[in-house]
């Protein structure tokens, strides 16, 4: 009795290995697509509650990414899944995304520093010469009261 036990734990045991690796897919997104692809529908994601051109929200920007890309959902969704199923693989990708997102964020953030600065330096400008402006005005009215006073 106690060798059949023993044998029933470990067929038990040997049957309950994991199969979670999916079957590699026929079309599947090589990695470094996936990966710019990943980042695409963060940016997609992120912009969902943006205003647009014009002034409209909520708008799904995913369809605009799988047609950019040339896939479906359903391709993405299985090349997903597969990458999953492989963690290390999937770290990975994410990582290379991640990474890619912050330099593009960090670009961003320049480029707006230096419009920033331009409109403030464009904006000192105008107001220098509308100050100019004001005070000729002011001048020549000025001059203009100055000539009826001589004149009456």
């Amino acid at each position: 009795m106690k060798k059949i036990s023993t044998l029933f734990i470990v067929i038990f045991l040997v049957s309950c290995t994991s199969n979670t690796i999916f079957e590699k897919p026929k079309d599947l997104i090589p990695q470094d697509t996936m990966s710019l692809l990943l980042q695409e529908m963060v940016i997609a994601g992120s912009a969902k509650f943006i205003k647009n051109k014009n002034n409209e929200k909520n708008i799904n920007y995913m369809p605009f990414v799988y047609e950019k890309f040339k896939i479906d959902s359903t391709r993405f969704m299985e090349s997903n899944l597969y990458y999953m199923s492989k963690i290390d693989m999937y770290q990975d990708l994410l990582d290379s995304a991640k990474k890619s997102l912050e330099k593009r964020s960090e670009v961003f953030k320049r480029q707006k520093t230096v419009l920033d600065s331009i409109r403030k330096d464009s904006t000192v400008k105008a107001r220098k010469i509308q100050m100019k402006l004001d005070s000729l005005k002011l001048v020549k009215d000025r001059l203009g009261t100055i000539k009826k006073d001589t004149l009456n």
